[in-house]
């Protein structure tokens, strides 16, 4: 587990003085959020590091690239939360070496810890996206999940990823909210929370709710969430942004509609009860419903939705080769 011995400590519990002052403060609050989600991300996300999320996540970079020639020599995940993308990826053959990139010490601490785990070869900074740590020319691919909502100057971060990439390099950005899909993601996600946490205030399910002071912080969360989630796309609109940031054969894709109408709500009501009463028997049955609902997407929704009503979008493109 490499790390920089002068990158700031995670910082998991926040004082209400901070949680203010981070209303007014995009960057503090993306880290005063992500470190106090860190240690329990993985739990929340049924984030894992085996077949599971291996084939999840090699399946959203073949989805945005295609046929590649593979392995990468060294990528560089973007914003990497706990590593899911990268270490998955590299898992599933598509890179030798990584580093991970957060603006949140907790992550990169969970990250590392993760691929030393999994006997990964990956180094880490804390880091920002607008600013990226690394020389010209470093990386052969830089990924990333669910991080460019949270970077206030998107354009500014692509730049800065072909930047570091090597001339021919990639980018790959999956799990962006779409502007569409974050409207009724959302909406049903907070129906989900008030009808949970209103039933189980009921005598005979009150086993089924979790402690309030736990439900407490949770909003406390959600209220900083409102703070950290900047940005919804139009696939086009990420296009463009790509293309401006200097990239070429940008693609962007999406996926995701009758999955997402599916998943939101488990998700929330997953967050609001105790996870003991969540059977391996009861997620392995969310966890099929899911992949039956991904399948009537990919292979029906797909032909008749407009890609802007899907819930995640993709993003890819190439920094020029030399002379061009």
């Amino acid at each position: 587990m490499t790390v920089r011995p002068d990158d700031p400590a995670p910082h998991p519990h926040a004082t209400a003085a901070e949680v203010e002052a981070a209303f007014e403060d995009t960057k503090l609050a993306q880290v005063l959020y992500h470190d106090w989600e860190a240690e329990t991300y993985d739990d929340k996300w049924s984030i894992s590091y085996d077949e599971r999320c291996i084939e999840y996540a090699r399946g959203r970079f073949d989805a945005a690239v295609g046929e590649a020639d593979l392995p990468y020599e060294r990528a560089l995940e973007l914003g990497c939360g706990t590593g899911f993308f990268l270490l998955n990826l590299m898992q599933s053959g598509i890179a030798k070496t990584g580093s991970v990139t957060d603006l949140s010490p907790g992550m990169v601490k969970v990250a590392l810890r993760n691929a030393e785990h999994l006997g990964l070869d990956v180094d880490g900074r804390v880091a920002d996206a607008e600013t990226i740590p690394y020389d010209d020319d470093t990386f052969d691919l830089v990924v990333g999940h669910a991080v460019l909502h949270h970077i206030p100057d998107v354009e500014q971060s692509l730049r800065e990823c072909l930047r570091v990439l090597k001339p021919g390099g990639r980018f790959v950005f999956a799990g962006e909210p779409t502007t569409v899909g974050n409207f009724y993601a959302r909406n049903l996600g907070n129906i989900t929370w008030k009808a949970t946490t209103a039933i189980t205030k009921l005598p005979f399910l009150r086993d089924w709710r979790r402690p309030q002071e736990e439900l407490d912080e949770s909003s406390r969360a959600a209220a900083l969430e409102a703070v950290v989630d900047l940005h919804t796309f139009d696939p086009t609109q990420l296009e463009d942004m790509a293309r401006s940031a200097g990239a070429v054969d940008v693609a962007a894709h999406t996926e995701e509609f009758a999955a997402a109408l599916w998943g939101w709500p488990v998700r929330t009501f997953e967050a609001a009860v105790p996870d003991e009463k969540l059977t391996f028997g009861y997620r392995m049955a969310m966890y099929r419903a899911w992949l039956g609902l991904s399948w009537v997407d990919e292979n029906v929704m797909s032909r008749v939705v407009p890609r802007q009503f899907f819930y995640n979008a993709m993003i890819t493109g190439v920094k020029p080769a030399a002379g061009k």
